[in-house]
């Protein structure tokens, strides 16, 4: 894992908003903005932006499903970040 794609996978992790988000979706493997939004108590907007974030890092992978987007843990996460993650 190159040192640049470490510090984007760090920066993401680095808001509890988004480790709320991780906790939720690693407990329930796979949810929609909507339901993510709902458990961490938070507007749909923002909860997509953060999503966005995490995507963006490859923490997260998104699968658009008709109407629906649904977000479930990356396959391609680096392994710091993966073990980061391990421990939500």
């Amino acid at each position: 894992m190159k040192d640049k794609e470490m510090e984007r996978g760090f920066k993401a992790l680095g808001n509890r908003r988004r480790l709320a988000i991780l906790r939720f979706i690693k407990k329930v493997k796979e949810a929609t903005v909507g339901d993510i939004a709902e458990e961490i108590k938070l507007s749909f907007k923002s909860t997509s932006r953060h999503l966005s974030v995490l995507a963006a890092a490859d923490i997260v992978e998104r699968e658009q499903r008709s109407l629906q987007a649904f977000y479930r843990l990356g396959d391609a996460i680096g392994e710091p970040v993966r073990r980061a993650v391990s421990i939500l």
